[in-house]
């Protein structure tokens, strides 16, 4: 169960997204930040969403808790004053010889349900990105992103 949690940890890039909080514009350079951690008893992910905003760095922090036994579907709870805020999400693809993935997120009372295209590399090289541009094809999601 812990081996697809290994896989996340870390630092992704987000390269493509249709979430409105990214795409105005005044929020950039967004990565998720995750590490293994334990809360409630629960082995999950410790999440930090950066990003810059007025030329300083901002966090926003929850906790991923795995929904499924290959930690595929997890649901984020924030912290401190966001921690009445939860959201749901899934992998729907996951590369780990190239290192990004697809994620989906569910509709919640502020945010619509969108998708982000993560990866470990803030600018993947040409071959990269005709890889993920096929994938996005494939499952229908070319429309619904945006370049970042």
């Amino acid at each position: 169960m812990t081996d697809f949690l290994e896989k996340l940890e870390g630092k992704w890039h987000i390269l493509f997204t249709n979430f409105p909080m990214w795409l105005k514009g005044d929020k950039i350079n967004p990565t998720f930040n995750y590490e293994i951690s334990t809360k409630n008893g629960k082995r999950g992910l410790r999440d930090e969403v950066k990003y810059f905003q007025k030329g300083k760095i901002k966090s926003i922090n929850g906790f991923d808790e795995p929904l499924n036994e290959n930690d595929l579907s997890f649901e984020w709870r924030g912290n401190g004053l966001l921690s009445v805020l939860t959201s749901r999400w899934k992998i729907l693809y996951f590369d780990e010889q190239t290192n990004w993935a697809i994620i989906e997120f569910e509709k919640t009372l502020f945010t619509p349900k969108g998708y982000d295209v993560i990866c470990r590399e803030k600018q993947p090289n040409e071959l990269l990105l005709e890889e993920i541009n096929k994938k996005v094809k494939e499952l229908n999601l070319v429309k619904k992103l945006k370049k970042l």
